[in-house]
């Protein structure tokens, strides 16, 4: 047993508080507004220069020029502004970010990611998550505990390159939510919940570091 992407979405969105200025990954994170609570008033920043992102649009009424930074089609919500990158990057950077929730290909034990490129594989850049996750007030990461040929993806240390070093307080994956303990606590990993019928011992063996 364990979450599905759905599930794991909808864990993700119980992070979020009531006008929390928020920006997502791409992949997995973009699923969590279907789950945020009707109490909750959320505005989505899109770092290529949009604040109150909407929901996709239904088929037939996408706008081609309206787009996140992942190249989807978008909705604006009412009072939503659009400009330039430079002024979205200082938004970003001046720590006006509450929270970004973002996808990852390895997280290491005491909070370093790696999630935006594999090297020898073709992409198109960066993005905006390297000034996310230094800019952003919290870093949530959202992603399957293992890898698609069953490897640790949360491990002792990064082997992929770096988007940032020290900078994500929490993961949230299929099997569990586990924080990322500072190091004036002592740092490591510590379990803070099971997904349902998933037991700590699973969670521990699909996992490269210690878990406390």
């Amino acid at each position: 047993m364990s979450w599905t992407r759905e599930e794991m979405a909808a864990r993700a969105a119980s992070e979020l508080t009531d006008g929390s200025y928020v920006n997502l990954g791409i992949g997995l994170p973009t699923l969590v507004p279907n789950y945020v609570g009707d109490d909750v008033e959320l505005v989505l920043q899109s770092e290529n220069g949009i604040l109150g992102v909407g929901a996709y649009p239904v088929e037939g009424e996408e706008d081609p020029d309206l787009i996140n930074a992942g190249k989807e089609t978008v909705t604006l919500r009412r009072g939503s502004s659009f400009f330039d990158s430079a002024t979205s990057f200082g938004m970003i950077r001046g720590g006006k970010i509450d929270a970004a929730i973002l996808g990852a290909m390895q997280v290491s034990a005491s909070g370093d990611i790696a999630n935006w490129m594999i090297p020898g594989k073709m992409v198109k850049g960066m993005g905006g998550a390297m000034d996310l996750v230094h800019g952003a007030k919290r870093v949530i990461v959202l992603m399957e505990h293992v890898a698609k040929d069953g490897s640790y993806k949360i491990v002792d240390e990064c082997s992929l390159p770096y988007t940032g070093r020290g900078v994500v307080q929490r993961i949230i994956t299929d099997l569990a939510v586990i924080d990322v303990v500072p190091a004036s606590e002592g740092g490591g990993l510590r379990l803070v919940e099971c997904a349902p019928g998933v037991t700590q011992e699973q969670v521990a063996e699909a996992t490269e570091p210690p878990l406390g």
